[in-house]
């Protein structure tokens, strides 16, 4: 089986580098750098907020583990 895709297709381009190592290929990112950035971090700040979210509600509301809300609770006088 032939895997070189140069020997059965001619480039419809011009060729700069017919064997490029892993780091010019990976290191070639034209543009795409900043919004790729801004959007990975909005991305991840959404994701931790709904998973703090997730986790704070499910202990008020005794899905999870909460003896710690339980005796500030407790202490402070509120009974639901």
């Amino acid at each position: 089986m032939n895997t070189d895709i140069t020997a059965s297709v001619k480039p419809e381009y011009p060729v700069i580098d017919r064997n490029p190592p892993f780091t010019k290929v990976v290191g070639i990112k034209p543009g795409i750098k900043g919004p790729s950035m801004v959007t990975g971090g909005l991305i991840g700040l959404m994701g931790g907020f709904m998973y703090a979210y997730q986790n704070s509600a499910g202990r008020l509301m005794g899905f999870f583990p909460n003896e710690g809300e339980v005796a500030h609770y407790q202490k402070r006088g509120f009974n639901n």
